[in-house]
């Protein structure tokens, strides 16, 4: 680990910045980097692929050192050990053994499996520069890298490589000046505006970075400030076309709910910082960060740390009583600071649920369609969305059982109803749009539920195909100018690249394969997901219904993706206007399809005659210790996410799994394949429910009638006593103001400046009449010093005389 110390954080480091430097040369000089601003694409390429390229190093280091395998909990080994064991029909008996042995052991309270000690997951934690010491609490730009790091980075840039070669063929139409004839100006006349090529890309990378500066976070502050980049800079993405008003409207709408989940986060930011001094997620420099605060070693159980329990216990530390060690574990048992926990880990679920689109907060993320496709693409699979689920599973061993159970409704609602509303879109984005909010809440189910392996593997499989069918369904809309599935038809024909890699993303989506041998990489992580919530069940009966939710979503899922398919690419042209001017997508455009759609297939396998594999990678990363029982609620219990690899509880989640994608696929097929049932007849027969989903459950409307109405009528009196009183009251002032200045005005002028100008006037006359005796005759002088002295003689003696004569 000493070589990868000291390598890893300067090669990740090196991808992270890529990006960004990408992001500051188009702004300095992307309108001169070629005609229109074209060469500001391949910098950005460059740069993502450079990224790639370093990450594709950072995981090559990774597994030449630490291996495929994880370390001293070869759970993923077990598993496959099992697996192959039932496949060839022997020794099932040992792995049912196993798992009666778990159970056994869990319900004595001993370690279910003594032989398997806890093995905290591998790590680098480091800090790149210091921001401040504010008291207790140190603020870095600092790392955390594991396995889940490296995969991350090595999945993000790899897709966003794929997306950026397919946005340079996308995008080319901005390479020139656009007419858009959705925007009509008040002329009545359309919009016509230069092409923002380079401005796209100069987004893009800045998307990439922050996505890539928030995977490799160290500390929670530091994931803080990430998350709020990636959400301005989905704003700028999600209204590109910012002079169309349902993109403007989408992006504020984007930005305001994110920032209602945030506002939960940065309670639950408190929470950690006034109690826990730190927000390092690893131990650095001896100083313990938050995991090992939570789950301290040998054990790694979840335990309310110190800095939480005086927190709670404020009062008795000020009535005296010092909070010696012995003091505080008394105070522990007796649950204080427990609450505290719980307020941090919801908190920072609330800013998962608005980046993650997670009910009740779900709102936003179908209008995001207003952005240009490759955005969609970026956004739904490996970046924005997948920020929350991808810090539920980083901060996972805080989360309480209460807490996690809060995750597990919260997915299995979003699930379902995302779910329903996708089988009556028919803007083919929209529905996977959807898709995208209901597999997340597959994920949150999966988490929520103590599968923190499955819902990460379920993160990874979604990233590949979901961006694969954003991207196909991208080159149809570039076809056919048309987003309304109603209006194509038979284009299999006419973009047989888009139409088959479409199919392969649709199969990896709806978990096709064939039980116990081979499958699409869907068809492994919900088998996860299923075995997990089955397990669950069978130790937390009440809460059964987390399973069928499952279930009931893998059929629904493959039934919305096969009519959207059967809609888009088979039967017969709907609109043969479309149809005629439909054509392949240029190379550029479909090779990264084909490249995603290997991906979509096999990432889920293990590599031929090697121990590496997606799975052995995820499971080095996977946090050390189980959740346990619950504290307020005693009667909730965890079982080890282990015992879902049960050969029993294996072979029924994936019967279930694969029966539920079938029941969909036939449903797909009766009514939108073959046409055996009629659609709008079903339409007909149950038009309260149609209505009811296709207006999707009047989520919008509610909302605006909750909120966006209250909110607007009070703006509207706050902005009436503004206007009325505020402005009056100010405007009346301003008015007497004005009516003494002018009075002032007035006697300045009048009187003051008036006397002075006269007194002027007056001094001015008796100096012009005295200029007169200014003459320079030399006589004239003289005579007047006669004439004076005469006269001054006269007067002399006149007063002389008259003084003498009266005295």
């Amino acid at each position: 680990m000493d070589h990868l110390a000291s390598t890893l954080p300067t090669l990740l480091g090196l991808a992270w910045l890529v990006p960004l430097v990408s992001f500051t040369l188009i702004v300095l000089f992307g309108s001169r980097m070629g005609k229109a601003g074209v060469l500001a694409g391949y910098v950005a390429t460059g740069a993502i692929l450079t990224s790639f390229l370093l990450s594709l190093t950072s995981l090559g280091l990774w597994l030449s050192e630490v291996g495929p395998l994880p370390e001293g909990a070869p759970a993923a080994v077990a598993h496959d050990e099992e697996d192959a064991h039932a496949a060839e029909g022997h020794d099932t008996h040992a792995a049912d053994e196993h798992a009666a042995n778990a159970h056994a052991a869990d319900e004595h309270g001993h370690d279910a499996h003594a032989a398997h000690a806890p093995v905290p997951p591998k790590y680098i934690a480091g800090v790149w520069y210091p921001l401040g010491i504010f008291d207790s609490l140190r603020i870095d730009i600092g790392y955390h890298i594991d396995a889940l790091t490296v995969c991350m980075f090595a999945m993000v840039t790899l897709i966003a490589s794929c997306i950026h070669f397919y946005a340079m063929g996308y995008m080319h139409d901005e390479l020139h000046d656009i007419t858009d004839h959705e925007v009509t100006l008040s002329n009545g006349h359309h919009l016509h505006r230069k092409g923002r090529f380079y401005r796209f890309f100069q987004y893009l990378s800045l998307f990439c970075f922050s996505m890539l500066g928030l995977v490799i976070a160290g500390n929670i502050a530091m994931v803080f400030v990430f998350w709020e980049l990636v959400g301005i800079c989905s704003y700028f993405l999600i209204g590109f076309y910012i002079e169309r008003k349902s993109a403007s409207n989408a992006a504020n709408k984007a930005f305001i709910v994110n920032r209602v989940g945030d506002f939960g986060m940065i309670i639950g930011l408190m929470a950690i910082w006034g109690s826990l001094g730190t927000f390092n997620f690893g131990d650095i420099d001896g100083q313990q960060g938050i995991f090992s605060l939570v789950r301290p070693g040998p054990e790694y159980a979840l335990t309310t740390p110190d800095g939480m329990v005086k927190s709670a216990a404020v009062e008795q530390i000020a009535a005296g009583e010092a909070p010696t060690p012995e003091k505080i574990n008394e105070w522990r048992n007796n649950k204080f600071g427990y609450g505290l926990l719980i307020v941090a880990g919801l908190g920072i679920f609330c800013g998962c649920v608005g980046k993650s689109a997670q009910f009740p907060l779900h709102v936003w993320l179908p209008d995001a369609m207003e952005g240009p496709t490759p955005v969609s693409a970026l956004v739904h699979s490996a970046t924005m969305v997948a920020a929350g689920v991808y810090l539920v599973g980083r901060f996972y061993p805080v989360f309480t059982p209460e807490v996690l159970l809060v995750i597990a409704y919260t997915g299995a609602i979003t699930l379902f109803l995302a779910a329903t509303i996708a089988i009556t879109a028919t803007d083919i984005k929209r529905v996977l749009a959807y898709s995208t909010v209901s597999q997340l809440g597959y994920m949150m189910l999966a988490l929520g539920g103590g599968g923190w392996f499955a819902g990460m593997y379920h993160l990874f499989t979604h990233a590949f195909f979901k961006s694969l069918l954003f991207m196909c369904a991208g080159s149809v809309i570039h076809a056919v100018h048309t987003n309304e599935m109603p209006q194509m038809g038979g284009l299999r024909k006419k973009m047989p690249w888009t139409a088959y890699t479409m199919l392969v993303g649709v199969l990896a989506i709806a978990g096709a394969g064939i039980p116990f041998v081979i499958g699409f990489s869907g068809f492994y992580s919900k088998d996860a997901i299923l075995a997990q919530h089955l397990s669950f069940a069978s130790t937390n009966s009440t809460h059964a219904i987390l399973y069928y939710a499952a279930a009931g979503g893998a059929a629904l899922t493959s039934f919305y993706m096969f009519r959207l398919w059967f809609m888009t690419f088979a039967g017969k042209p709907r609109d043969h206007h479309a149809y005629d001017h439909a054509h392949e997508s240029p190379k550029i455009m479909y090779v990264p399809l084909v490249i995603l759609s290997v991906f979509a297939v096999g990432v889920a396998w293990d590599l031929p005659f090697t121990d590496l594999s997606l799975q052995n990678l995820l499971e080095q990363a996977r946090p050390a210790g189980e959740v346990g029982a619950g504290v307020l609620w005693d009667s909730l219990a965890y079982p080890a996410e282990h015992l879902s690899h049960a050969h029993e509880i294996h072979v029924e989640a994936t019967l279930v799994a694969t029966s539920a994608a079938i029941v969909g696929f036939l449903l797909a097929l009766a009514f939108y394949g073959m046409h055996w049932l009629d659609a709008e007849d079903a339409r007909r027969q149950f038009s309260p429910i149609y209505r009811f989903l296709v207006n999707k459950w009047y989520f919008d409307e509610l909302y605006d009638f909750i909120f966006v109405r209250p909110v607007m009528f009070v703006s509207k009196l706050i902005s009436d006593f503004d206007r009325k009183w505020i402005d009056a009251f100010i405007d009346s002032t301003a008015h007497w103001t004005k009516a003494i200045a002018r009075f002032d005005d007035a006697f300045d002028r009048t009187v003051v400046d008036g006397l002075v100008n006269v007194l002027a006037a007056w001094t001015y006359s008796v100096a012009q009449s005295l200029r007169g005796i200014q003459t320079g005759r030399l006589r004239q002088y003289v005579m007047f010093i006669v004439v004076g002295t005469v006269g001054l003689f006269v007067l002399v003696s006149m007063f002389w005389s008259f003084a003498v004569a009266g005295g």
